[in-house]
Parts: C-alpha cells; sequence; structure tokens
C-alpha cells in the first residue's frame, strides 16, 4: 500500500537543547551513519545501548531485562549495562505504547555492514553486471538470523530510511548507513518477510526535503495506482528449458529464420469479465495460438512496471520487475519457459532512453538529478514529457546494463528490443536550434550514449552468447548492427524503418497511380545489406489515426485484402528477418486500442481467415526454404530479375543461399498479366510454391501452377518463364528435380494451375 497523509509519521522532531549533536542528529533524522549512535557502544564503565522507539512509552532489553531510560525530550531510549552483564550479540528491544501493547524487534543496528567493499567498488566503476543482487531489497540471513537486506544509491542524500507498513511509514524509525563516499546506502532488518511493501524515504543534503521513493532496482510492485515496492523472495523456481539455453548459446542467427509476433500483453485477449489474463494462462493461449501461425519468438511491448496503461509499458519506473498487472514474478518465468519448452522465442521491449517524471520514481531521486542530467536540454524529451539518462555516470550506465542482465539472466529473456535508439544517439533530436548542447567536438553525437550502447552490447553478447539485441533506430546511423571494434555499435539487428514507411506509402497508393512510385518499392534495396535488418510493421503503424493495416490498403473489399496479401508476400520474401504485431496477422479491422481485447470476431469472415491462412503459409515457406532466409543479410543472397517494370507494377526478383534460389514476381495492380515473361537461371520445370491469389486465402485462383523453362534468353539471363501473373497479387516458384517435374507435367497437374483450396502450398 501507499501511505496516506494520514498514515504517514509526524515530523521528526526539531531538536533538543543541549543534547549532544550526534544525538541530536539522530532525533532530527539528519545522521548519514545512525550506527554511530543506535546499537551498542563501549562506554565507562561496561556497554550503553541506544533505541530510537518513536510512540513508545517505556523500553527494555527483555520483557523482564534491564530498562531503557528515555532521554528528555527526545524518543531515543538508552540503558547501560555494567561490564559484567552479558547480552547476545542481536539481542531483542522490547516496548510498550501508549495503549500499552508491548512490541518488540531484534535491534538492527547490532549488524555489520553487509555489502562487499569490492562490489561497491565495481559499481562506483559501472562495472557491476549484477549488481540487482546487492541493491534493491533481498532475503538475507546473518548469524542464523534472517530478515530483508535493503540497499540503494542515493549520494546526495543526508538520510535515507527504509518505510513501509512494518514501521507506520516513519523514516525515524529505520534510517539506513551510508557507505563512504560511494553513495550505497544499506540496512539489515531482521525477521522481516518476503512481501514486505516498502518505500525509501530521502532527505536531501542540500535543503533539507523529503522525497517518498519507490525502490530503482525493485523486482515486485504493488498493482497500479498503488506504487511502493515488494520484498521478494529468492526463487525456488524449477526451470526445464535447458535444451532451448543450450541451443540458443550455439545458434547461427545470422543465417535462422526469425519470424516474430510482438503482443501487448495487457489487450491480445482479456478474460471473460474482461480483466487481464495471468502470465500462466497467457503462455498456454499465446504458444497455442502463435506456434500453428509459424512465428519464431514473440516479442512483448514493455512489461518493466509502469504506472500508466496508456504508455503501453515504455513510460518505465520498475526496470527490474514485471508487471504486477499479470502476475508474479515466478509467473512471468513460468511464461517464458513454457515458451521455451514449446519452441517459441521471447524478446522484450526495453526502454533505456528515457523515463517518466512520477514523483515516485527515478526523477530527482535524492533530491537531485541523480539518474538525469539537470538542464534539460540534456535531460529532458520534450514531445515526451519524459527524462533522459545521463549516460555519462558510471552509476547510471550500470543501473542500466544490470537491468539487460537481470532480464536474460533471471528470467532466460532470448533478446532486447532497445526502444528510440535515435533518440539517444543525438543530442539535437526532435529539439529546437539553441535547446540542445553540442558534445566536447561540437557536434550532435552524444558520445556518452554512443559508449553506453556498445558497452551494453559488448556485455550482453559475451556474458549471453545467443541473445539478440534490437535497436529501433530510424535514422542513417552508420554502423548500428556492426561489431563495436569496427566502430559499429554491436546490435545484432536494426529495425528498416525506410522499408517500412516506404512500402506502407506504395501500399496506400490506388494501384493506378503505383507506376508513378514504383522508386519507393524499389529503393530499399539500396541500402538492404548495409545492416543486419528486422522488417518491422510494428504497433506504431497502427495507432494514432493511421489506421490499420486493412484500413491502409486502398480500394473495395476485395482489393483491400489482396493489397494485404500481396504486402506480407513482399515482406516474407524480402532481405530480411521479420516482425508482425498482433492482429495484424489476421487483418484486425480498426485500430489497435491498448483497452481492450483484440477484434477477434472478425475471424468469423472468410477474408479475415485467409489473411491468417496467409500468414501462417508465408512463415512456414520463409522458415522452411533456406533461400528465403539463409542470406537476409548478405547481398548475395538477393538478385533482381526486373526492378524496371514500373509501367505495369510488378516486381521479380531472385532469393538465393547457397545452389538453392527461389523466384518471387508480384504484381501490384488488379490486372491479370498472362504471358509475362521473366529471366531465370537455370532450365528445367518451376512449380508454384505459393500464390497469394489462392482462393484458399480469398483471392481469385489465378495462378502459375508449374512452368517449364524455356530455352530463350531473357533480361541478361539464359533461360525464360512465360507466366500468367495473378491479380494484386505474389507467387513464388522454385526449380524441381526430374522425379517432381514428371508429377507436375501429369495431365492432372495440368488440369489445375491453381492452390487446390483444401492443401495450401
Amino acid at each position: 500500500m501507499n501511505p496516506t497523509e494520514a498514515q504517514r509519521a509526524p515530523a521528526p522532531d526539531t531538536g533538543v537543547a543541549g543534547l549532544d549533536p550526534e544525538l541530536q542528529r539522530i532525533v532530527t533524522a539528519c545522521h548519514h551513519d545512525p550506527f554511530q549512535v543506535l546499537g551498542r557502544h563501549t562506554g565507562t564503565g561496561g556497554e550503553i545501548i541506544r533505541a530510537l522507539l518513536p510512540q513508545a512509552e517505556s523500553a527494555s532489553l527483555g520483557e523482564d531485562g534491564p530498562e531503557l531510560k528515555r532521554i528528555p525530550g527526545t524518543d531515543l531510549f538508552e540503558g547501560r549495562l555494567p561490564s559484567k552483564r552479558t547480552l547476545p550479540q542481536h539481542y531483542r528491544l522490547y516496548w510498550k505504547d501508549a495503549q500499552g501493547e508491548t512490541h518488540s524487534r531484534i535491534d538492527p543496528y547490532t549488524f555489520p555492514a553487509q555489502l562487499a567493499d569490492f562490489d561497491i567498488h565495481l559499481f562506483g566503476e559501472g562495472k557491476h553486471w549484477h549488481i540487482y543482487r546487492l541493491l534493491g531489497a533481498h532475503t538475507h540471513c546473518v548469524d542464523g538470523i534472517d530478515g530483508i537486506l535493503f540497499a540503494t544509491w542515493a549520494p546526495n542524500a543526508e538520510r535515507v530510511s527504509v518505510v513501509g507498513d512494518f514501521n507506520d511509514w516513519d523514516g525515524r524509525r529505520h534510517p539506513m548507513r551510508v557507505r563512504g563516499g560511494s553513495g550505497v546506502w544499506e540496512l539489515f532488518i531482521p525477521e522481516l518477510q518476503p512481501g514486505t511493501v516498502y518505500k525509501f524515504e530521502i532527505r536531501n543534503r542540500q535543503n533539507g526535503s523529503i522525497l517518498l521513493k519507490t525502490d530503482p532496482y525493485g523486482q515486485r510492485f504493488e498493482l497500479r495506482p498503488n506504487t511502493a515496492s515488494l520484498a521478494v523472495p529468492k526463487t525456488n523456481f524449477g526451470w526445464k528449458d535447458q535444451a532451448w539455453m543450450e541451443e540458443r548459446a550455439k545458434s547461427d542467427w545470422l543465417h535462422a529464420p526469425l519470424s516474430v509476433y510482438e503482443v501487448h500483453l495487457g489487450s491480445w485477449r482479456r478474460d471473460g469479465e474482461g480483466g487481464f489474463l495471468n502470465y500462466r494462462e497467457l503462455a498456454a493461449e499465446l504458444v497455442d495460438y502463435v506456434k500453428p501461425l509459424g512465428f519464431t519468438h514473440i516479442e512483448l511491448l514493455p512489461i518493466t512496471e509502469h504506472p500508466l496503461d496508456a504508455s503501453w509499458g515504455y513510460q518505465t519506473t520498475g526496470y527490474f520487475a514485471p508487471t504486477a498487472r499479470f502476475g508474479s514474478p515466478d509467473d512471468f518465468r513460468f511464461f517464458v519457459d513454457y515458451c521455451h519448452r514449446h519452441g517459441v522465442g521471447v524478446i522484450l521491449d526495453w526502454v533505456p532512453a528515457h523515463f517518466p517524471k512520477d514523483a515516485h520514481g527515478l526523477a530527482h531521486f535524492d533530491g537531485t538529478a541523480l539518474y538525469e542530467h539537470e538542464d534539460p536540454r540534456l535531460g529532458e524529451h520534450r514531445d515526451w514529457g519524459t527524462l533522459i539518462y545521463n549516460f555519462g555516470r558510471n552509476e547510471v550506465k550500470n543501473f542500466l546494463i544490470g537491468s539487460a542482465m537481470f532480464w536474460m539472466e533471471e528470467f532466460h529473456i532470448d533478446g532486447l528490443r532497445v526502444d528510440a535508439v535515435a533518440s539517444m544517439l543525438y543530442l539535437d533530436y526532435s529539439r529546437q536550434p539553441g535547446d540542445w548542447i553540442p558534445n566536447k567536438y561540437g557536434g550532435n553525437e552524444n558520445l556518452e550514449a554512443i559508449a553506453f550502447l556498445r558497452e551494453l552490447n559488448t556485455v550482453t553478447h559475451q556474458q549471453h552468447p545467443g541473445t539478440l539485441v534490437m535497436a529501433e533506430e530510424s535514422t542513417a546511423w552508420p554502423q548500428v548492427t556492426r561489431p563495436t571494434w569496427t566502430g559499429g555499435l554491436g546490435f545484432t539487428m536494426k529495425w528498416n524503418m525506410g522499408w517500412m514507411h516506404d512500402s506502407l506509402v506504395y501500399m496506400s497508393k490506388d494501384p493506378i497511380h503505383r507506376h508513378y512510385h514504383h522508386d519507393q518499392i524499389t529503393f530499399g534495396l539500396l541500402y538492404a545489406f548495409s545492416e543486419n535488418f528486422i522488417l518491422p510493421f510494428s504497433h506504431d503503424e497502427v495507432v494514432h489515426g493511421k489506421g490499420s493495416m486493412l484500413q491502409k490498403m486502398p480500394g473495395d473489399e476485395w482489393r483491400r485484402f489482396a493489397n494485404l496479401r500481396t504486402l506480407y508476400t513482399f515482406m516474407f520474401t524480402y532481405p530480411g528477418k521479420k516482425l508482425l504485431f498482433m492482429g495484424c496477422e489476421f487483418a484486425q479491422g480498426g485500430e489497435w486500442n491498448h483497452s481492450r481485447a483484440l477484434d477477434w470476431q472478425v475471424l468469423d469472415f472468410p477474408l479475415h481467415q485467409g489473411i491468417q491462412k496467409l500468414v501462417a503459409d508465408l512463415n512456414r515457406l520463409y522458415r522452411d526454404t533456406h533461400a528465403l532466409h539463409g542470406l537476409d543479410f548478405d547481398a548475395a543472397g538477393f538478385e533482381w530479375i526486373d526492378c524496371h517494370d514500373a509501367p505495369q507494377s510488378v516486381l521479380s526478383y531472385l532469393r538465393r543461399s547457397g545452389n538453392d534460389f527461389a523466384i518471387v514476381v508480384l504484381n501490384f495492380t488488379p490486372v491479370p498479366r498472362p504471358n509475362y515473361r521473366i529471366g531465370v537461371p537455370e532450365a528445367g520445370v518451376y512449380l508454384e510454391v505459393f500464390n497469394s491469389d489462392s482462393e484458399y486465402y480469398g483471392g481469385s485462383n489465378t495462378g502459375v501452377g508449374h512452368a517449364m523453362a524455356e530455352a530463350r534468353e531473357w533480361m541478361g539471363r539464359p533461360y525464360s518463364l512465360n507466366l500468367t501473373l495473378p491479380p494484386l497479387g505474389g507467387v513464388v516458384l522454385m526449380l524441381r528435380g526430374e522425379e517432381e517435374a514428371d508429377e507436375a507435367l501429369e495431365p492432372e497437374a495440368d488440369a489445375d494451375t491453381t492452390d487446390d483450396p483444401e492443401t495450401p502450398a
């Protein structure tokens, strides 16, 4: 829960005249190291025991033990033990409140510092890749006593306290100790249990302001609108995905098929009452859905904890916690494990580019611009109303890299899609002149962000071989997916935003005008192999008035569906890996709405069923045809047959891997084109292995079936095919061996030149 004003403890005492300065700082909740005062200390003639016990009327060291006396005018209690009197190292305090109720606790100020100096040093250097195991709240055992060890980074704090239901949200009762000049504060509180609700109360050193903050390293949070952190137990989750993890570590992702289904868990499906499904329910339902459709991976819009549903997770406050909307951390572990055991990878959308200004979050965490820059020209995104990380600060860089490592290590995530990389790379991103500060060389490159991204990619790829880190980068920044040692950023892949934009603009044109815009559909091949590209039709393309994929297509109903089938055929046969947002695979009728489930009811209609069947078959074709994926990032994998037929709006090209090749021909007009000749590299029979115009998908069933290559030179090739092109359709042809050719040339095969609607390609 979050404390209301009524629940919050009264303001700390203002002090007592004549009180020892060290005691005064404890009383006024200003001490940076309460262990200097509280707990047990050697004094003249014996030990001195001190405890700060607000709301206590009396206190003692045991139910019948020595009494502790109140220091007048304060909530400090003190007792002296003669040297001959023994006391357990970790003694128990007892006290009675004004109602006469007795309370007790083991004194937390009897425990030594728990964090190792070396760990703190590594954090200060920005090199502690597992810092999430130390900072935050963790179950811990000291001298056989269980409790929770709390730690946070707040270098400009005068005092930091752990507050929660267990101490009535009173910042005086559990102040932490600072570890030298590191800015790291820690406190072990014995007997606290996992599930404890807590925050950090921080007093700024310069102005004395009090802030109530959730744990930046918190691994579980309350369900919004509440914002407190919850201490998590050590997980005993039994992973069963060892085979997947071993295979992933040795995978050849460069030459493997990758087809991603992008999902917003809150609106993919809902339960019968419109509520969210649990991670465990989602695991079974999603796998049962995407597996038959042939997708290799699921990509989740950010499920890192966030306060606002409408942000879709892109305004993250919990970088180490799966959102409580869908269950517990172990529920999410089950989700990933289930996907892996059924052959489906999981990619997480991850947001290191910015964070929200919510008062309970990272903004001005210790009363200063700690995670962000103070100057809004460096530290604020005007468009989004969010703050920008100070990538040059070691501890901030360590926080973010630690988050990436956390998801890969603790949840077996297979990769990260890094959001808004362009906004990180450019100091003048979406800024007016005078509203940005050049780098030390006078340029607009964010040198600190560049160094961070290179280190992020180096560390994750070294520590977790086979994982993918994909950049959403919308500019022509060079070498995004090239190794860091050659000057690149080191990402495994980059979203091809240019291809996506040009393709959608072209397809939005009425076919009668497309011949004027032919270069938009061919231009992408000029740079297609400059990076390791993934082709995205993502969530960003079906919101904010852009319309659904189906609504972008021109014409009447039949033409809109035919256009969409052709576009998807183009996508799945074009160089690059694939990504499709949920709902696009069945032609969602309207724009995506995050607040409700997809329009699953449209699958009652044949044309929508046809799009879903088409996507499933394209995925299978892409996955099973090495020529369509083996050289996605290599110019040797693509050859134009003809890119100049603008008058008829037809494209033809060849995809190749080794000796295998596939022929793709796309007709972007609603006019069937008989006797259309293309050049091919070899003699033989070419069989139609895919036709987007098959009646199985809702098409007109115009097709090729098979074609015998003629020894007639065409388009610079020694052989050619005479084809019939379907209207607004694409066909894929492959050269077959003699036995397959003989079967194709049987009379019954000749009689049918289209796909059998009962047995799709």
